[in-house]
């Protein structure tokens, strides 16, 4: 029963921002510094994300395969391949460092 009452309370939290978000008047949307905050705030959600699975394993920071997966595929970005070829050479390179032992 604790589940079903932890599942109520998410789907109902998750619609009270989602209609939090609606009722936002328009001219505290149009500021440039929250147009700003909005435009950089999934950018900085999303690095923080790729660092804490790409350098954490539960409490400690690691350098493994994922991070040289991580590293190619920065190097693929800087060379402006297209997104395929940039997972690609993240899949491979992790793929071939825990081939290899690592």
């Amino acid at each position: 029963m604790n589940i079903w009452l932890a599942i109520g309370l998410t789907v109902v939290g998750c619609y009270a921002v989602k209609l939090a978000g609606l009722l936002v008047p328009a001219g505290v949307i149009e500021r440039p510094l929250v147009r700003r905050l909005a435009a950089l705030l999934p950018v900085a959600l999303l690095a923080a994300l790729t660092a804490q699975q790409a350098f954490a394993d539960g409490r400690a920071l690691v350098l493994d395969a994922r991070a040289a997966g991580l590293a190619a595929a920065a190097v693929a970005l800087l060379l402006r391949a297209p997104f395929l070829l940039v997972v690609a050479a993240a899949v491979l390179v992790t793929a071939g460092v825990r081939a290899l032992g690592g």
